[in-house]
């Protein structure tokens, strides 16, 4: 059967529109240094993403599906390349149709172009043109994609490196209240050392705002898991805001109130900029009035906590519950829904999951020597 020169014309028109795509695509997502809205890598996500769910669907222990869960990045950047190379084979076989006998040809011809660096089966300067950067396209696309690899990982050792240093501190998995409790506790040591938290926040502002450009620019690092099981760069941000929202609220005189209120801020906007970026329905400004899913009885048993290590309070916990609310709000929808949709380690005070499991409180060494 012989197809028409008009339907191959138009067939030509898409395969360009499908190769503009891709292109748009992978120079948005490799080589812009910002967030850049791009369908293809989206969908690969949640592709992706989905198979991830279905497979871990009938896995109840969390960390055995944490062992599953830990190649979900991998398989996103292999996806990744796979749709821009095969976009790029479908649309420059297209643009190939109407200078070549068939479509078969036009496929044929394009795969080497792309797979190696061309053919010498086509003739003419239309054909040799196409040809030629379809080869550049497979060989840029591919480099990109290997150069983008170090980005990816030094991001992650810098992340990383802070939620280790924060185990010690918050627990695992962290938990702001216990934050405060090793702290003032300080290994039992007699001394409390609260005097750190000031540089502990600034820190974490840095730290926040880093994963916030870092995070929303290359998605695939939200997929990236910690190397320890109960262990999750979104765990220790929230433990990190929640523990400065309860010392301005609980100890506003002795509270470091500059340094706590940056680090919230700084959180809060990476929270919501990394959860858009990931397509999560999470308002711009947070409504006040929503409230949060936070119970008055658990806010109760981090106090009950702190004072097990005479942890200085200032004010009566009625008081202190309308403070607390109102600088939660600010961060707990966000936490919550990129807690959810990484399957992050469920830890107290980290929202719901995929699978229905009591939250996992931290666990604490035996007991030392009681301050004095």
């Amino acid at each position: 059967m012989v197809v028409p020169v008009a339907v191959r014309d138009v067939a030509a028109v898409a395969g360009a529109l499908l190769v503009l795509t891709a292109a748009t695509s992978e120079i948005g997502t490799l080589i812009v240094p910002r967030p850049i809205g791009s369908w293809l890598t989206r969908l690969v996500d949640r592709l992706v993403d989905g198979a991830f769910r279905m497979i871990t669907a009938p896995v109840a222990d969390y960390r055995r599906r944490d062992r599953v869960l830990a190649s979900q990045a991998a398989a996103i950047l292999l996806a990744q390349l796979a749709a821009w190379l095969g976009i790029f084979f479908v649309g420059y076989s297209l643009l190939l149709w109407p200078f070549v006998p068939d479509v078969t040809t036009a496929f044929t011809t394009a795969g080497p172009a792309l797979w190696e660096i061309g053919s010498s089966s086509v003739h003419g300067a239309a054909e040799h043109a196409i040809q030629d950067i379809a080869s550049l396209s497979g060989i840029i696309t591919v480099t990109l994609q290997i150069a983008y690899l170090p980005t990816l990982y030094s991001a992650f050792n810098r992340r990383e490196n802070e939620v280790a240093l924060l185990n010690a501190r918050a627990g695992v998995p962290s938990w702001g209240p216990e934050l405060l409790t090793r702290t003032h506790y300080a290994l039992g040591s007699g001394t409390s050392t609260v005097d750190t938290l000031p540089d502990l926040y600034a820190r974490w502002e840095r730290w926040a705002a880093d994963v916030s450009e870092s995070h929303a620019t290359y998605l695939p690092l939200v997929r990236f898991r910690s190397p320890k099981p109960l262990s999750s760069w979104v765990i220790a941000l929230l433990s990190v805001l929640d523990s400065a929202a309860l010392y301005l609220v609980l100890s506003p005189q002795a509270a470091p109130a500059v340094p706590a209120r940056l680090c919230l801020r700084s959180g809060l906007l990476c929270f919501g900029e990394v959860a858009r970026a990931m397509g999560l329905d999470v308002p711009d400004v947070p409504d006040p009035a929503a409230g949060i899913s936070l119970g008055y009885a658990e806010f109760l048993d981090a106090i009950a906590r702190l004072r097990e290590v005479d942890f200085p309070i200032e004010r009566d916990p009625a008081q202190a519950w309308p403070d607390f609310v109102g600088w939660r709000v600010n961060y707990e929808q966000a936490a919550y829904a990129v807690a959810a949709a990484v399957d992050a380690v469920p830890a107290l005070w980290s929202g719901p999951r995929r699978h229905p499991a009591a939250a996992i409180a931290p666990l604490r060494p035996a007991p030392g020597k009681p301050p004095k």
